[in-house]
């Protein structure tokens, strides 16, 4: 439901100057906003960092209603990138035609062009036809040329986030998530999976359903949100939404993960496939299968990002989500599939892991 923007805001310590930017916007835009209780704004939901809201108000020649997108940053978000790089990538975007057009900024967020297209849901992900043109889309946004070196970037963002946990973390949760241990971890993994060839693309690294907008009538894809997109292996994107199937952010419970939608093999074979054949070259099936198995491996990457973003999030982000527990489950699936996926003994006993206590044998 549609409320007042002054209600809405009036608990941000920036209310006036994201009311001077929404008029400004509407100047803009050859409206006038003579009164901001004439805004209506409508909350939506699924955003896990920041807090995004439609804002409505009337054009000024045909009385219809203009829209645009106000995005409110979210507390301690800082911590897992730079928000100048965040902006610039976003104007970049828009430069390259990708995402929406950003309006106006104010000093606790933004306002950005509102996309007439729907936000896709759980289930559209497992969609043959929806999956086809985000492959699609994906391997498009991954061939953008974007500032910054083409390197991956995971590995140093990873290393960061742990810091920073640590430095959080009370010494309870430093001991139950075993934190001192994923030094260990993250540089394993950025030794083993670095080998060989792999493409680097720009990638998104946040590919929720959320973060997808379909328009019904074009059939067009657009990725949204780009905070926290950059240079990576093309295997650790795919990675990173073939992991985003199994969440269900708008359920009762947003912050469970059901693991038994993870996609099978059939199913991230298709994607692949997809995505290799969207710019018209057929692929072999050594070329499918290599990438399937490197994406398979980026998992254990994923579910330790997010395992260290869901855990730094509970304690700087306000927004009403079971950070912990979120960050319990990936942790949970990191040592988990860590034997099977790299045929490496886990230093947590199984029965350990399953009942909860991600503690390492010391």
């Amino acid at each position: 439901m549609a409320i007042k923007a002054i209600e809405l805001l009036k608990g941000s310590t920036s209310n006036e100057e994201i009311m001077e930017v929404l008029s400004a916007v509407a100047a803009d835009l050859g409206d006038v906003i003579e009164d901001v209780n004439s805004l209506q704004v409508k909350p939506l939901k699924g955003a896990m960092t920041n807090e995004v809201f439609e804002v409505n108000w009337p054009t000024k020649n045909d009385g219809h209603q203009r829209r645009v997108l106000v995005r409110l940053y979210g507390e301690g978000v800082e911590v897992f990138f730079d928000r100048l790089d965040e902006i610039q990538t976003f104007e970049c975007m828009s430069k390259h035609g990708q995402g929406p057009r950003l309006l106006g900024r104010f000093t606790t967020g933004r306002v950005e062009e509102f996309i007439h297209a729907r936000t896709l849901s759980a289930v559209d992900l497992r969609d043959p036809e929806i999956s086809a043109l985000i492959a699609s889309k994906m391997r498009e946004f991954h061939n953008l040329h974007m500032p910054g070196a083409k390197k991956a970037q995971i590995w140093q963002r990873m290393r960061k986030c742990l810091s920073h946990a640590k430095s959080f973390c009370s010494p309870k949760d430093t001991k139950n998530f075993g934190l001192d241990y994923l030094d260990a971890e993250i540089n394993m993994l950025a030794e083993l999976l670095s080998e060989g060839y792999q493409e680097i693309g720009f990638c998104h690294n946040d590919l929720q359903y959320g973060n997808i907008m379909i328009d019904e009538e074009t059939r067009a894809i657009t990725l949204i949100d780009y905070e926290y997109a950059g240079y990576n292996p093309i295997a650790y994107d795919m990675a990173n939404h073939f992991c985003e199937m199994v969440a269900n952010y708008h359920s009762d419970e947003p912050h469970v993960l059901d693991y038994s939608k993870y996609p099978g093999l059939e199913e991230r074979q298709r994607f692949i496939y997809n995505y290799l054949s969207s710019e018209g070259k057929k692929p072999s099936n050594t070329e499918v299968e290599h990438l399937v198995n490197l994406a398979e491996k980026y998992t254990l990457a994923n579910h330790l990002f997010w395992g260290l973003w869901g855990l730094i999030s509970s304690y700087v982000n306000t927004i009403d989500f079971d950070y912990k527990e979120y960050a319990r489950q990936r942790f949970q699936q990191y040592w988990l599939k860590k034997p099977i996926l790299l045929d490496s003994p886990s230093i947590i006993a199984h029965d350990e892991i399953v009942n909860g206590s991600l503690a390492p044998f010391t």
